[in-house]
Protein backbone atom coordinates (compact mmCIF):
# COMPACT_ATOMS: atom_id res chain seq x y z
CA UNK A 1 0.00 0.00 0.00
CA UNK A 2 1.30 2.93 -1.11
CA UNK A 3 -0.12 6.14 2.05
CA UNK A 4 -0.24 8.74 -0.83
CA UNK A 5 -3.18 7.02 -2.16
CA UNK A 6 -5.01 7.58 1.24
CA UNK A 7 -7.48 10.63 1.04
CA UNK A 8 -6.51 12.11 5.08
CA UNK A 9 -8.88 14.74 6.28
CA UNK A 10 -8.10 18.20 6.94
CA UNK A 11 -5.91 17.46 10.36
CA UNK A 12 -4.22 15.21 8.10
CA UNK A 13 -5.50 12.17 9.53
CA UNK A 14 -7.87 8.60 8.53
CA UNK A 15 -10.27 6.73 10.56
CA UNK A 16 -8.60 3.05 10.77
CA UNK A 17 -10.78 0.37 12.15
CA UNK A 18 -8.78 -2.87 13.78
CA UNK A 19 -10.46 -6.17 13.71
CA UNK A 20 -9.65 -9.14 14.42
CA UNK A 21 -8.43 -11.63 11.83
CA UNK A 22 -9.74 -14.92 12.98
CA UNK A 23 -12.89 -13.85 15.03
CA UNK A 24 -13.50 -10.86 12.98
CA UNK A 25 -14.94 -9.02 15.87
CA UNK A 26 -14.20 -5.27 15.37
CA UNK A 27 -11.44 -4.30 18.29
CA UNK A 28 -11.32 -0.54 18.37
CA UNK A 29 -11.31 2.96 16.49
CA UNK A 30 -8.40 4.76 15.93
CA UNK A 31 -6.48 7.60 14.04
CA UNK A 32 -3.40 7.64 11.81
CA UNK A 33 -1.80 9.44 10.24
CA UNK A 34 0.63 9.10 7.28
CA UNK A 35 3.92 9.10 9.84
CA UNK A 36 1.64 6.04 11.99
CA UNK A 37 0.40 4.48 8.83
CA UNK A 38 4.13 4.24 7.29
CA UNK A 39 5.25 2.58 10.45
CA UNK A 40 2.53 0.32 10.64
CA UNK A 41 3.31 -0.99 7.26
CA UNK A 42 7.38 -0.92 7.72
CA UNK A 43 7.00 -2.70 11.20
CA UNK A 44 3.83 -4.83 10.79
CA UNK A 45 2.75 -3.59 14.09
CA UNK A 46 -0.35 -0.78 15.05
CA UNK A 47 0.78 2.35 15.09
CA UNK A 48 -1.58 5.66 16.02
CA UNK A 49 -1.80 8.96 16.07
CA UNK A 50 -3.17 10.26 19.08
CA UNK A 51 -5.47 12.98 18.77
CA UNK A 52 -5.10 14.14 22.91
CA UNK A 53 -1.49 13.68 22.90
CA UNK A 54 -1.07 14.63 19.70
CA UNK A 55 2.05 12.34 19.34
CA UNK A 56 2.55 9.02 17.14
CA UNK A 57 2.15 5.96 19.68
CA UNK A 58 2.46 2.00 19.33
CA UNK A 59 -0.17 -0.10 20.37
CA UNK A 60 0.92 -2.44 22.88
CA UNK A 61 4.52 -0.64 23.50
CA UNK A 62 3.79 -0.31 27.31
CA UNK A 63 1.18 -3.22 28.01
CA UNK A 64 2.67 -5.80 25.50
CA UNK A 65 -0.49 -6.20 23.92
CA UNK A 66 0.43 -5.18 20.03
CA UNK A 67 -1.15 -5.61 17.11
CA UNK A 68 0.26 -7.89 14.37
CA UNK A 69 -0.85 -6.79 11.03
CA UNK A 70 -2.05 -9.11 8.57
CA UNK A 71 -3.82 -6.88 6.21
CA UNK A 72 -4.96 -3.35 5.29
CA UNK A 73 -7.81 -2.36 3.16
CA UNK A 74 -9.38 1.02 2.50
CA UNK A 75 -12.74 2.13 1.20
CA UNK A 76 -14.30 3.08 -1.83
CA UNK A 77 -13.83 6.65 -0.94
CA UNK A 78 -10.37 6.00 0.20
CA UNK A 79 -10.78 8.08 3.46
CA UNK A 80 -11.25 4.93 6.12
CA UNK A 81 -8.89 1.93 6.44
CA UNK A 82 -9.67 -1.40 7.55
CA UNK A 83 -6.71 -3.23 9.39
CA UNK A 84 -7.10 -6.90 10.28
CA UNK A 85 -4.81 -7.79 13.24
CA UNK A 86 -3.30 -10.92 14.85
CA UNK A 87 -3.83 -9.55 18.47
CA UNK A 88 -1.39 -10.37 21.44
CA UNK A 89 -3.71 -9.59 24.49
CA UNK A 90 -6.99 -7.55 24.87
CA UNK A 91 -7.26 -4.10 22.58
CA UNK A 92 -8.96 -2.23 25.19
CA UNK A 93 -7.26 -0.10 27.89
CA UNK A 94 -9.61 -1.30 30.63
CA UNK A 95 -8.59 -5.04 29.74
CA UNK A 96 -11.70 -5.93 27.43
CA UNK A 97 -10.96 -7.85 24.15
CA UNK A 98 -12.77 -5.30 22.83
CA UNK A 99 -13.25 -1.21 22.86
CA UNK A 100 -16.45 -2.14 21.84
CA UNK A 101 -17.66 -4.18 24.59
CA UNK A 102 -20.43 -1.79 25.81
CA UNK A 103 -23.91 -2.65 24.42
CA UNK A 104 -26.78 0.10 23.48
CA UNK A 105 -29.93 -2.32 22.41
CA UNK A 106 -31.40 -4.72 24.85
CA UNK A 107 -31.28 -8.35 23.61
CA UNK A 108 -31.17 -11.00 25.43
CA UNK A 109 -29.13 -12.68 23.46
CA UNK A 110 -26.48 -12.41 20.96
CA UNK A 111 -22.88 -13.60 19.10
CA UNK A 112 -21.29 -10.88 21.17
CA UNK A 113 -22.47 -12.76 24.56
CA UNK A 114 -19.75 -15.28 23.60
CA UNK A 115 -16.93 -12.42 23.91
CA UNK A 116 -16.72 -13.78 27.36
CA UNK A 117 -14.46 -16.71 26.25
CA UNK A 118 -12.02 -14.51 24.84
CA UNK A 119 -11.79 -12.61 28.19
CA UNK A 120 -11.82 -15.33 30.65
CA UNK A 121 -8.50 -16.88 28.34
CA UNK A 122 -7.24 -13.59 28.69
CA UNK A 123 -7.91 -13.56 32.39
CA UNK A 124 -6.74 -17.00 32.71
CA UNK A 125 -3.17 -15.87 30.44
CA UNK A 126 -2.18 -12.72 33.25
CA UNK A 127 -2.62 -15.46 36.17
CA UNK A 128 -0.45 -17.94 34.72
CA UNK A 129 2.03 -15.03 33.86
CA UNK A 130 1.62 -12.67 36.84
CA UNK A 131 0.78 -15.37 39.69
CA UNK A 132 -1.26 -13.34 42.51
CA UNK A 133 -1.45 -14.99 45.76
CA UNK A 134 -4.52 -16.22 46.80
CA UNK A 135 -5.94 -16.67 43.03
CA UNK A 136 -7.88 -20.43 42.19
CA UNK A 137 -6.05 -19.95 38.73
CA UNK A 138 -2.41 -19.62 40.17
CA UNK A 139 -3.18 -22.49 42.88
CA UNK A 140 -3.88 -24.64 39.38
CA UNK A 141 -0.80 -23.54 37.72
CA UNK A 142 1.24 -24.19 40.76
CA UNK A 143 -0.01 -27.80 40.94
CA UNK A 144 0.83 -28.72 37.60
CA UNK A 145 -0.65 -30.18 34.69
CA UNK A 146 -1.85 -33.44 35.87
CA UNK A 147 -3.89 -31.57 38.48
CA UNK A 148 -5.67 -29.18 35.99
CA UNK A 149 -6.64 -32.57 34.53
CA UNK A 150 -8.11 -33.87 37.38
CA UNK A 151 -10.18 -30.87 37.42
CA UNK A 152 -11.48 -31.33 33.88
CA UNK A 153 -12.49 -35.01 34.27
CA UNK A 154 -13.93 -33.82 37.56
CA UNK A 155 -15.95 -31.29 36.38
CA UNK A 156 -16.52 -33.60 32.83
CA UNK A 157 -18.17 -36.08 35.35
CA UNK A 158 -20.33 -33.21 37.38
CA UNK A 159 -21.74 -32.09 33.91
CA UNK A 160 -22.85 -35.86 33.27
CA UNK A 161 -24.56 -36.01 35.83
CA UNK A 162 -26.46 -32.81 36.04
CA UNK A 163 -27.49 -34.08 32.42
CA UNK A 164 -28.99 -37.14 33.76
CA UNK A 165 -30.53 -35.19 36.65
CA UNK A 166 -32.29 -33.13 33.70
CA UNK A 167 -31.52 -30.00 35.81
CA UNK A 168 -30.47 -27.28 33.67
CA UNK A 169 -29.46 -25.14 36.56
CA UNK A 170 -27.30 -27.29 37.86
CA UNK A 171 -26.11 -28.24 34.20
CA UNK A 172 -25.30 -24.30 33.59
CA UNK A 173 -22.95 -24.21 36.74
CA UNK A 174 -21.19 -27.67 35.88
CA UNK A 175 -21.14 -26.74 32.15
CA UNK A 176 -19.59 -23.18 33.15
CA UNK A 177 -17.00 -24.99 35.63
CA UNK A 178 -16.11 -27.14 32.51
CA UNK A 179 -15.51 -24.53 30.13
CA UNK A 180 -13.61 -22.85 32.61
CA UNK A 181 -11.15 -25.58 33.46
CA UNK A 182 -10.76 -26.47 29.46
CA UNK A 183 -9.42 -23.35 29.54
CA UNK A 184 -6.76 -23.15 31.76
CA UNK A 185 -5.30 -26.50 30.45
CA UNK A 186 -5.43 -24.84 26.94
CA UNK A 187 -3.28 -22.21 28.76
CA UNK A 188 -1.31 -24.49 29.86
CA UNK A 189 -0.78 -26.18 27.41
CA UNK A 190 0.04 -23.21 24.64
CA UNK A 191 -3.09 -23.48 22.63
CA UNK A 192 -4.80 -20.57 21.86
CA UNK A 193 -8.29 -21.12 22.29
CA UNK A 194 -9.31 -19.65 18.88
CA UNK A 195 -7.19 -22.60 17.24
CA UNK A 196 -9.85 -25.47 18.56
CA UNK A 197 -12.48 -22.85 16.92
CA UNK A 198 -10.81 -22.85 13.83
CA UNK A 199 -10.69 -26.70 13.58
CA UNK A 200 -14.73 -26.28 14.15
CA UNK A 201 -14.65 -23.88 11.42
CA UNK A 202 -12.55 -26.52 9.18
CA UNK A 203 -14.85 -29.20 9.93
CA UNK A 204 -17.60 -26.89 9.53
CA UNK A 205 -16.42 -26.18 6.19
CA UNK A 206 -15.89 -30.03 4.67
CA UNK A 207 -19.10 -30.94 5.86
CA UNK A 208 -20.04 -28.37 3.48
CA UNK A 209 -18.18 -29.44 0.97
CA UNK A 210 -18.84 -33.31 1.16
Amino acid sequence: MNPDTIKFDEKGLVPAIIQDVETLEVLTLAYMNKESLQKTLETGETWFYSRSRQELWHKGETSGNTQQVVSINYDCDQDALLVKVNPKGPACHTGAVSCFSQEVTERKSSLGDYQILQTLEQVIIDRERQRPEGAYTTYLFEKGVDKILKKVGEESAEVIIAAKNRSHEELRWEAADLLYHLQVLLVEQGLPFKTVLQTLEERHNTKDQS
